[in-house]
């Protein structure tokens, strides 16, 4: 069936995935608690009206995850739409709209979520609804649409629950999910970034030790914050850039040259970082090497006790592959020597699809078409996302992170990710859900 003929006008798949957008962000699921249920019934409805299997699966009553399944002609490859639909916390105070309000102002749609990710979530649903109400069906494999709860707090009740629990219920050759897709401009041309990868979690908590004492004496005892003071300092100083794999494929897209040795990174870097330095910052940097972020610091649990022990938790993000022998080497590198601990709390490996493979000719064809004269270019995800659970459990499927946002870019985007006054550009959103319509007509053919 013609692309032009297999789903409806863009104008009205625009209107539609806007104002479910609107809707997903009126619905509050805060993680913790979450409560994803009332939500994802009501997109159960939808999606059964459109022709699709639907099931809510949960580890959790009130966590539900949804599968829902659009059945091929044939058999063939599996695409899966991936996508999340709790949110983190906000606070009304610091935003200049309700966060949970769910406005149309001036072009923007604004709320928690919709950028992270429910703007994600409405352009597939509008795009799934449309494919399935026109009467499409895929002439070989299956489409799935897969929104999840709890990846705001790691994906326990939700990605990895499904992806452990059920695995044959959400298998796929090709997934697509957050992380990537929102454009940048590097001498004069558009590129949309996708991530093959993200890098992993390791937190550990650096404590150091001392002697209690009473406040009023503080030269009675040792004060185990004050030994902790200056290893905090010492973690403004990130360990050294290295040519990593993800990192050398960003930097040679952009170029069109190659970038293997750490040399090549320097120059491509400082090239970069002469054009472009916010996108260096946000994106290319990060990439290279391993973070430490210190976030959390304890001590004494009394106003007038000398600390016998204090703490800092580190969050370690490493590249993919690595794992908690190279997170302790490079924590202590940049501590130096001294009398301290590392006591190690999460552990994730991260993990990484190759670049090349017919997902991402799609999704460049596609560009091509609609955006003539930009690229795609391979990138990582700095932070975390539910692809990590389905490259861990399905090792030969394309699991990229790839949403379209031209109008509102990544150096426009990236700030408001968990920040305040987040909102999408309701264009942005309707491009999405026509490419999200698109994409299965392009692969399970």
């Amino acid at each position: 069936m013609a692309e032009g003929t297999a789903t409806v006008a863009r104008s009205e798949l625009g209107v539609l995935a806007v104002q479910l957008l609107q809707r997903l962000i009126r619905e509050d699921t805060v993680n913790p608690p979450g409560n994803e249920r009332r939500i994802q019934q009501e997109l159960k409805g939808l999606l059964e009206g459109a022709g699709f299997e639907v099931e809510l699966l949960a580890a959790e009553p009130e966590r539900a995850n949804l599968v829902a399944t659009l059945e091929g002609e044939a058999d063939g490859p599996g695409l899966t739409l991936l996508a999340h639909v709790d949110t983190v916390r906000a606070d009304p105070g610091e935003w200049a709209q309700d966060p949970w309000g769910g406005e149309l102002i001036d072009g923007y749609v604004w709320g928690r979520g919709a950028v992270d990710m429910k703007g994600q979530v409405a352009a597939e649903l509008a795009a799934c609804l449309a494919l399935g109400r026109t009467g499409w069906r895929p002439p070989r494999g299956r489409l799935r649409l897969v929104i999840t709860a709890d990846e705001e707090t790691g994906g326990d009740l939700g990605a990895r629950w499904l992806c452990e629990q059920h695995p044959d219920k959400v298998r796929s050759d090709f997934v697509l999910n957050e992380g990537g897709g929102a454009s940048f401009e590097l001498e004069g041309r558009r590129l949309y970034p996708y991530a093959v990868g993200e890098k992993g979690i390791f937190r550990a908590r650096v404590r150091t030790r001392g002697r209690a004492g009473h406040a009023s004496q503080p030269r009675i005892g040792e004060n185990a914050l004050l030994k902790l003071a200056p290893l905090i300092a010492r973690l403004n100083e990130q360990p050294p850039l290295e040519p990593t794999v993800e990192g050398c494929a960003f930097l040679a897209a952009l170029y069109d040259q190659p970038v293997e040795r750490m040399d090549d990174v320097e120059r491509a870097l400082d090239r970069l970082r002469s054009e472009s330095p916010r996108l260096a910052t946000i994106l290319a940097e990060p990439i290279l090497g391993t973070t430490l972020t210190p976030t959390r610091v304890s001590a004494s649990q009394k106003a007038n006790i000398i600390p016998s022990s204090a703490e800092v938790l580190v969050d370690c993000r490493q590249p993919p592959g690595r794992d908690t022998g190279d997170a302790q080497e490079r924590i202590e590198a940049v501590l130096g020597p001294g009398d301290y601990e590392i006591e190690f709390g999460e552990e994730v490996v991260g993990n990484r699809s190759p670049a090349g493979s017919e997902l991402a000719d799609a999704i460049r064809s596609w560009i091509d078409e609609t955006d003539s004269g930009a690229g795609l270019v391979p990138s990582a995800m700095p932070g975390f996302s539910d692809s990590h659970w389905f490259r861990q459990a399905f090792p030969d499927a394309s699991v990229y992170g790839f949403c379209p946002q031209r109008d509102q870019g990544l150096l426009d985007s990236a700030p408001l990710i968990h920040g305040a006054d987040e909102r999408a550009l309701a264009s942005d959103v309707e491009l999405a859900a026509r490419f999200f319509s698109a994409l299965p007509r392009r692969l399970l053919v």
